[in-house]
């Protein structure tokens, strides 16, 4: 049985929607009867928002944008007359290899931090205004929030840092009435997580299924994850059932992280 969440005129935000876990999120919210609205930096937001106009028999709006040019971000978010509901999911994750002497890494480094601290940064800071108190910001952590894994220091610096922000916004932003929190995901089926474990693969010559058989160990719970199963934690926090909660970070991960 599924939990049963209404969004029914309320303005929901997804950044980051075009595909993956936040893609799984605004179908979620879309399927919720919220007014949404899906941003990504790639074309195929456009496509993401036919289909789940399609799919939910209403408009869903597209927005193209990088979050990390500022301007965009203004005008994208200059959009709204209200935001009820924020989900910060927009994220890059690479391998950035410290000891790796190719300058590209450097490039790497600084588009995942501009991406995952900056573009979140900016994006909250042009919506506040338009979030009204009951509002709720949700940001996409990650388990890596919490622990680390090597080669990928920009993406676990990123998260760390985007769990830090959460906590500082949920004080900051309380006295107005505004809820802040973070989802962790563990492993989960998408193309960004698929691609980490292809070149974590390249990187130790370990055989990709050896990897992945290794992560799924480490669960309390086996099998991998796809975007639907953590959907409802973000319509949760969105709802008024955690309107008592705020500065936390909630993992789902079948039991890999236990915190």
């Amino acid at each position: 049985m599924k939990a049963s969440f209404d969004f029914g005129g309320k303005s929901v935000l997804v950044t980051g929607a075009s595909r993956g876990i936040g893609y799984g999120v605004a179908e979620a919210f879309a399927k919720a009867r919220a007014d949404l609205t899906i941003l990504a930096d790639n074309a195929a937001v456009a496509e993401a928002g036919e289909t789940l106009s399609k799919l939910v028999g209403r408009p869903v709006r597209a927005l193209q944008c990088d979050i990390t040019d500022r301007d965009a971000v203004r005008k994208a978010i200059g959009s709204f007359e209200r935001i009820d509901v924020l989900v910060n999911n927009a994220g890059l994750e690479r391998i950035t290899p410290i000891a790796d002497p190719d300058p590209a890494i450097e490039d790497v480094f600084r588009r995942i931090i501009d991406i995952n601290i900056m573009g979140t940064y900016f994006v909250t800071r042009d919506a506040l205004p338009k979030i009204p108190k009951g509002g709720r910001i949700i940001c996409t952590a990650s388990i890596w929030s919490r622990t680390a894994a090597p080669e990928f220091s920009a993406y676990v610096a990123s998260k760390h840092a985007v769990m830090g922000f959460m906590r500082s916004l949920a004080m900051e932003l309380g006295p107005r009435g505004i809820n802040v929190n973070a989802v962790a995901p563990g492993w989960v089926r998408t193309e960004a997580a698929m691609l980490s474990l292809k070149r974590m693969s390249q990187s130790t010559g370990r055989a990709e299924d050896d990897i992945l058989g290794e992560i799924m160990a480490g669960q309390s719970l086996p099998g991998l994850m796809e975007p639907v199963d953590i959907a409802e934690l973000y319509l949760f926090l969105a709802s008024d059932a955690a309107r008592n909660i705020t500065g936390q970070t909630f993992n789902i991960d079948r039991g890999e992280v236990m915190s």
